[in-house]
């Protein structure tokens, strides 16, 4: 079980690392244009995002969540350690402060719906495109209420 924690400003390079590992490991369907465009926003907001981090014995990042409310804006786990309960971890994390989280995830990214599947969401729609209007489909997932 690894030890959660708010990061803090010296985690900024460790979490834009762990993210670029997580995403070339699932995401695959994204063109090297929107990767390259997607890497330079996140780069840029990440390192000051109030994350929950999942980290290991000598502190360093494993895993790491975003909440606004209990809206689940971003879960990514080092690839290195996918399989070991870090993501359900993170996630029991936050049911246990929100009786109703959503979230949503590409509908390309076949592995991460199958972990919320199994953890319990439940589909409630989907979108043509994601967030920032580009052709990546959403799939918008609920768990509880």
């Amino acid at each position: 079980m690894n030890t959660l924690r708010p990061s803090r400003a010296s985690d900024g390079d460790a979490v834009v690392d762990l993210w670029r590992r997580a995403v070339d490991a699932t995401h695959d369907f994204l063109s090297a244009e929107d990767r390259r465009a997607i890497d330079a926003e996140v780069a840029g907001f990440l390192p000051q995002a109030p994350l929950l981090l999942a980290v290991d014995a000598e502190d360093r990042p494993q895993g790491f969540m975003l909440l606004d409310g209990s809206h689940m804006e971003a879960l990514f786990i080092d690839p290195a350690v996918h399989g070991q309960g870090i993501g359900r971890q993170l996630v029991e994390h936050a049911l246990a402060q929100h009786s109703t989280l959503t979230t949503d995830v590409n509908a390309q990214n076949a592995q991460a719906l199958g972990f919320y599947l199994r953890m319990g969401f439940v589909e409630t729609g989907r979108s043509g495109v994601d967030s920032q209007g580009r052709p990546y489909p959403l799939i918008h997932l609920r768990h509880g209420g």
